[in-house]
């Protein structure tokens, strides 16, 4: 399985954690979701796991990511 982790900049409420989850959830390969709101860190874990369609996903919720 692998892994990949992000920072991402302006994460405040539940509401984030929730968006962040729903649509990284949603790209292909992914497995599992771990949104670190007090860190602003996500985690994703899967089979193959597209870097760039993470990355948009959490664009698409209204957020930036940065590789971490």
């Amino acid at each position: 399985m692998s892994e990949l982790n992000y920072a991402v900049d302006g994460m405040s409420c539940d509401h984030c954690v929730a968006s962040v989850t729903a649509e990284v959830s949603k790209v292909a390969g992914v497995a599992s979701v771990d949104v670190d709101l007090a860190a602003k860190r996500v985690k994703v874990q899967g089979g193959t796991l597209d870097n760039d369609a993470i990355v948009a996903a959490i664009d698409e919720a209204g957020y930036d990511a940065v590789p971490a």
